[in-house]
C-alpha cells in the first residue's frame, strides 16, 4: 500500500471536514444507528427470523441498491435456500465460534444468492472493529492505493483473502487514528473510502484467464460455479426474465440457471444455462439434451472457460439432437457483463424513480 498517498487523502478528508464541521458527527450518528440495528440481531433472534424479519435485515444493505424490487430479491433468497437453512447459516456467519475464514467459506458454499458485498456488509455492520466491507468502491480504492493481489472476481474472494483484506483495512484505520480521528472502525474506513478514494481513472485492468486454483493452492471451482450460476440469474432478472437457479426443466434434468418469459397467452419460452467448472462433460451434454425434451426450452447454453468450451464443442459435435442448438458462453464474459449491468442498475435505482411500494 502507498501510505504516503493514503496520508495525503486523509489530510484532504480532514480539510473537507473542517469546512463542514457537522459532517463527522453526522456520519458517526449514522454509523451508530446502523451498527445498533445489526447488533440487535443476536444468534437467537436470527434463528427465530420470519420472512419479514429477513426482509428487514437484508433490504437496508447498500449492496441491495442494485435492485429496484427488494422484496422480490429477498423472497428469492429465502425460496432458493429455505428459511431454516438461511437462518442457521446467517447465525453461523455472524456469531459462529470458528475463524471468520471458515465461516465465510462455509456461507459462500451453502447459501445461494448472497455475494461478498452483502456478506461483508453484514459482518462489518455487526462487528465494525473487526470486519470490512468489500464492494466495487473498496476494490477501486485499494487499487488506487496500490494494494497488491486484489481479487478481480467475486469467486476469488475466499475467506482467507477476506481475512487479509480486513487487515489491510485496519492499516487504513490506524492511519486515520494517528491523524486524530476518533471513530476509526472499519465501517468508518468505508465512509472514508467513499468520500476520498473513488478515483475512477484507476479502474482495475482485466486479468488473465480465470484459474480454478488460486496461488495459495485453494480449489475455488465450487465458488466459480456458484458465483457464475447466481450472476446468470441476476443478468436474466435485469433483462426482464423470470430467472431461477437449480431448476428441474424436464424428467431427469435439473439445470443451473433458467431464464423464462411468458408470451401473452401463447405460453412460455425457457433458456437453459449449465455451468461447467469440473466433472464430466458427458454428464453436462446429457443434462442439456434431456432439458430439450421440454418443448418450452428454446435455447441451451454451456458456460465454462475457453479451454473447457472447446472440449464441450468437440463432444457435442457427435450429438445430433444438441449440436445445432447448443450455444457457448465464456464465464469471464459473464462476469464482465454482470459488472456492467450492476453499475447501470445501481445508478438508475439511485434515482428513486419507482418507489418500493409500487
Amino acid at each position: 500500500m502507498d501510505t504516503n498517498l493514503l496520508r495525503e487523502h486523509i489530510q484532504k478528508f480532514l480539510a473537507d471536514a473542517r469546512r463542514d464541521p457537522n459532517r463527522i458527527d453526522r456520519d458517526l450518528r449514522e454509523r451508530i444507528e446502523l451498527t445498533t440495528f445489526y447488533k440487535q440481531f443476536s444468534i437467537e433472534r436470527i434463528l427465530a427470523m420470519s420472512s419479514e424479519d429477513v426482509y428487514e435485515y437484508l433490504s437496508g444493505l447498500w449492496a441491495m441498491l442494485i435492485w429496484g424490487n427488494k422484496h422480490y430479491v429477498v423472497d428469492k433468497i429465502i425460496q432458493d435456500n429455505g428459511l431454516d437453512s438461511l437462518q442457521r447459516n446467517l447465525a453461523d456467519l455472524v456469531w459462529g465460534s470458528a475463524d471468520v475464514a471458515q465461516r465465510w467459506n462455509r456461507f459462500r458454499t451453502e447459501v445461494k444468492g448472497m455475494g461478498p458485498a452483502m456478506i461483508s456488509e453484514i459482518l462489518c455492520k455487526t462487528h465494525p472493529d473487526d470486519f470490512m466491507i468489500w464492494n466495487r468502491a473498496t476494490k477501486l480504492a485499494l487499487t488506487y492505493l496500490k494494494v497488491q493481489g486484489l481479487p478481480r472476481y467475486d469467486y476469488q474472494l475466499t475467506g482467507e483473502v477476506y481475512t487479509h483484506l480486513c487487515e489491510v483495512s485496519k492499516i487504513i484505520a490506524r492511519e486515520l487514528r494517528q491523524a486524530g480521528l476518533e471513530d476509526t472502525s472499519l465501517l468508518a474506513v468505508d465512509y472514508f473510502i467513499w468520500a476520498e478514494l473513488q478515483i475512477q481513472e484507476t479502474a482495475v485492468a482485466l486479468q488473465p484467464a480465470v484459474s480454478q486454483v488460486e496461488p495459495n493452492g485453494i480449489d475455488v471451482s465450487n465458488f466459480i460455479h456458484n458465483d457464475v450460476r447466481d450472476k446468470l440469474r441476476d443478468i436474466g432478472q435485469w433483462l426482464g426474465f423470470e430467472a431461477k437457479i437449480e431448476q428441474k426443466v424436464s424428467e431427469g434434468s435439473k439445470v443451473d440457471t433458467i431464464w423464462e418469459a411468458t408470451i401473452g397467452n401463447m405460453g412460455r419460452v425457457i433458456y437453459v444455462f449449465e455451468v461447467q467448472t469440473k466433472g464430466s462433460i458427458d454428464s453436462l451434454i446429457l443434462n442439456l439434451l434431456k432439458s430439450l425434451n421440454n418443448p418450452a426450452v428454446q435455447g441451451v447454453v454451456a458456460v465454462s472457460d475457453s479451454k473447457q468450451l472447446e472440449k464441450i464443442k468437440s463432444h457435442a459435435r457427435d450429438v445430433s439432437g444438441l449440436r445445432d442448438k447448443l450455444k457457448y458462453w465464456d464465464y469471464e464474459e459473464i462476469l464482465r457483463v454482470h459488472e456492467g449491468l450492476e453499475f447501470v442498475n445501481a445508478s438508475i435505482n439511485n434515482l428513486g424513480l419507482v418507489p418500493q411500494g409500487f
